[in-house]
């Protein structure tokens, strides 16, 4: 399972919370999403599936301009719902929810976001979508768009860990994670690959 982040949108240029708001690409978020498919231009996919939010599906169909295929949306691998704190700057969060903020960089735990979907129904609801796309293809690659909270989701999983806002992975805008199936196990094979995006600006 190949996972992409979705290319840098035009709130990420901001430092706008976005979860699950529907920024689009901006101009080099699209030009992340065309190396991003020159990099996959030779990969034939069992499956190739994408979070519905906008800044995902235009990566994924920029992808697929290049390889071929065409994208299946999905709401299971959208990003968090971050209930209140959507739409705000970062640097408004101390501001306007002082308690909250004060619990999130003491301690970084979804629970702490005022009206969010909360570390456990997060965590629930992508490890089911990731199971139900993985149930449906038993033998080859499977390219999967979403956003970097997912790809936390994913990755803790694999290693044994439970994700409740901690980022120990670095997942960069248009970045590749996979994960492998060997020998029944699941194993992280690479993270936060971005060596496609050299010499973007």
């Amino acid at each position: 399972m190949l996972l992409v982040r979705h290319g840098q949108s035009t709130w990420n240029i901001e430092h706008r919370i976005q979860g699950q708001l529907d920024p689009p690409l901006s101009e080099e978020g699209r030009r992340q999403a065309e190396r991003v498919g020159r990099r996959l231009a030779r990969h034939r996919f069992a499956g190739f599936y994408s979070s519905d939010l906008k800044r995902a599906l235009e990566t994924a169909s920029a992808i697929g301009a290049v390889t071929g295929g065409s994208p299946s949306p999905t709401t299971g691998l959208r990003e968090i719902f971050l209930g209140e704190w959507e739409g705000l700057k970062t640097q408004e969060l101390a501001q306007r929810f002082p308690e909250a903020w004060a619990r999130w960089t003491e301690e970084p735990s979804w629970d702490a976001v005022p009206g969010g979907e909360g570390a456990v129904a997060f965590e629930s609801r992508v490890v089911a979508e990731i199971d139900s796309i993985l149930a449906r293809h038993d033998h080859g690659d499977i390219l999967v768009v979403t956003h970097g909270g997912v790809i936390q989701v994913a990755l803790h999983r694999v290693v044994g860990r439970p994700n409740h806002g901690l980022f120990p992975f670095r997942i960069e805008n248009a970045s590749i994670s996979v994960i492998e199936k060997r020998n029944g196990r699941f194993v992280v094979s690479g993270v936060n690959d971005t060596s496609h995006l050299e010499g973007s600006e």
